[in-house]
């Protein structure tokens, strides 16, 4: 099971994040000094899943750069200026396990062609799918043994922040409508940290138009293939400059919820 993928959607512009999102693309805004999307990758990591795909977009080359120079923006080290240009690394980062393909899939597509775009990636019969800006204390285990056992095709975490998300009606355990980002919600919202079973790219076309919740999700919910794991936790989006100073805040206080390593 540890083979499982987890693809991560890291194309957004992050338009309320414009003071950072003029110069970096939202995944790499820092919390504690460290990407947001280090924070999601060391969240799914701890619990054994190592083996990362990443729907790049806006600024994506910053995004190929950091983690091709991880090791030496992870790491202190030496280095003799000659011409050999000798590097020793002081200390050894933690996530030598980590194998992150970075895909290109477009500066204006939304999710659903990026995910599509990621298929020939995807060696088993399902995956996990997060957005590139939120940040939970979920249990990603019990999240895959919830999806294995409702049947469904697609499994979303509904958690119960603010109302400017995803809404949700749900019935034993299934989504019976989706709504994205209303003006108003009440009840469970969509938190993402899905769980895909392979059949979802047959609900997804390469067309830079196709989205994964105005349409798949919509769909699949009006079928009833579409599970809801209630996540009872907290659960964090970096969404404006506000987000992003109070969850530097809760880090650098030590009440970071979603630092589930050590």
């Amino acid at each position: 099971m540890k083979n499982i993928k987890v693809v991560i959607l890291c194309g957004g512009k992050g338009t309320r994040l414009r003071e950072e999102t003029e110069i970096k693309p939202k995944p790499l805004i820092e919390i504690g000094g460290r990407p947001i999307l280090w924070h999601i990758m060391k969240i799914y990591s701890h619990y054994g899943f190592n083996r990362f795909v990443l729907c790049l977009g806006y600024k994506g080359a910053m995004i190929k750069e950091y983690l091709y120079h991880y090791h030496f923006v992870s790491n202190d080290f030496t280095i003799k200026l000659d011409e050999k240009r000798q590097v020793t690394f002081h200390r050894r980062n933690e996530e030598v396990d980590w194998e992150a393909t970075v895909v290109d899939t477009g500066l204006n597509t939304l999710k659903g062609s990026r995910i599509k775009q990621i298929e020939k990636y995807i060696d088993s019969d399902i995956f996990l799918l997060t957005y590139g800006d939120g940040i939970a204390d979920v249990d990603i285990n019990a999240v895959i043994d919830f999806h294995k056992k409702s049947g469904c095709l697609a499994t979303l975490t509904g958690v119960r922040p603010p109302s400017r998300f995803g809404d949700l009606v749900t019935n034993k355990g299934k989504v019976l409508t989706f709504t994205e980002k209303p003006q108003a919600s009440a009840g469970l919202i969509n938190g993402g940290f899905f769980v895909l079973n392979r059949g979802i790219f047959d609900y997804l076309t390469e067309d830079e138009k196709c989205d994964f919740e105005n349409g798949a999700l919509e769909k699949l919910a009006a079928e009833g293939k579409l599970a809801v794991y209630e996540h009872k936790g907290a659960w964090e989006c970096m969404d404006t400059m506000r987000d992003s100073e109070y969850l530097n805040e809760l880090w650098n206080n030590k009440k970071a919820f979603w630092k589930l390593w050590k």
